[in-house]
């Protein structure tokens, strides 16, 4: 398959992790990755780098980024709900109409597809109380929530907000080009109903690392957003995704910036500047943050200690019946 139509090509991939049980290597994770030192020079790289890839809810700091430096005014835990992909708890909910409230926008102008938490004790509180799956609960949904609120801020139209042709589409794409310095080489239409775009693993580590690193006293007002945005979710990382969840580990045990994007993507930087971007190319998602964790503790950019305490809390062993006969092990560091 040609860049211009796909990803790179299993040939291009690298072995990325293992996972074995009782001893024999049942599954191989393939994929590319690339690490950043802290000056933005390329450290390593594994795989096809600069192949384009959709970088799913990866993307989402970004789109938060670009609604926040358009006018939707937001602090504190309604940042960390700009940039999630939450597993739907009361706290989630709550937040993301707290973000609509400000703009007085309707929960009914939510464009993402109605869900019912991922949560699980969210889920069944719901079923018990009679109600129905809702756009409020769907993993994207403040996100959504903080376009909506950058369009009330501009007199920009709601219910078209998701058009790829939409000015807030259009200001998403002028600023994940500007922090990436990469050019989008393909767009399409993310699970939540909004524009995603192809960038490579390269440009989304750089895009990574400009965000992590961005100081809240940059002459620019985007990185100062930035800044705002990275100390947000480093200070409530669970509400990113939810608790246990792999990239808010990440976050609660490194003290790293995160994200995890669906079909095996992250993006994830340490706080002296090191960045991985990870591509699992058959898209499993049990593999890229403990792929993230290995190359940043390669690099140096971790201790080991800490990188043990975020393993042992990923969920990676291998069952069988009540023992653990296995593991995913990392094989690429």
């Amino acid at each position: 398959m040609s860049p211009a139509k796909g990803t790179f090509a299993t040939s291009d991939a690298v072995e990325l992790a293992v996972v074995e049980r009782s001893g024999f290597v049942e599954s191989r994770h393939i994929g590319s990755a690339v690490v950043l030192s802290p000056d933005g020079t390329i450290r390593r790289k594994v795989g096809d780098v600069r192949a384009p890839i959709f970088p799913r809810s990866a993307l989402k700091p970004f789109q938060a980024l670009a609604a926040i430096t358009s006018g939707a005014e937001l602090a504190g835990q309604e940042l960390v709900l700009a940039t999630a992909s939450h597993t739907g708890t009361s706290v989630h909910a709550t937040i993301v109409r707290d973000i609509l409230r400000k703009g007085d926008i309707p929960l009914a102008a939510l464009g993402c597809p109605a869900a019912w938490p991922e949560d699980r004790a969210a889920h069944d509180d719901l079923v018990r109380d009679g109600h129905k799956a809702h756009p409020i609960f769907m993993t994207c949904s403040g996100k959504h929530a903080t376009m909506l609120l950058a369009c009330r801020a501009n007199g920009w139209d709601l219910a078209s907000y998701l058009d790829p042709v939409h000015p807030l589409q259009v200001r998403i794409r002028e600023v994940l080009q500007r922090i990436s310095g990469e050019q989008i080489q393909a767009t399409g239409i993310d699970g939540c109903g909004a524009p995603v775009y192809a960038l490579s693993l390269v440009a989304l580590a750089t895009s990574y690392q400009r965000l992590s690193t961005a100081s809240g006293e940059s002459p620019w007002p985007l990185y100062r957003d930035a800044a705002r945005l990275a100390a947000a979710v480093r200070e409530t990382p669970w509400l990113i995704s939810g608790r246990g969840r792999p990239d808010a580990v990440a976050i609660e045990e490194l003290g790293v910036f995160a994200k995890f994007g669906a079909e095996g993507v992250l993006g994830m930087s340490a706080p002296d500047g090191t960045t991985v971007a990870v591509k699992v190319l058959d898209g499993a998602n049990r593999a890229p943050v403990a792929v993230g964790i290995a190359l940043l503790l390669e690099a140096g950019a971790i201790t080991r200690e800490a990188s043990d305490r975020a393993i042992s809390r990923l969920g990676l062993e291998v069952e069988g019946g009540s023992d653990v006969v296995g593991r995913l092990r990392v094989t690429c560091a």
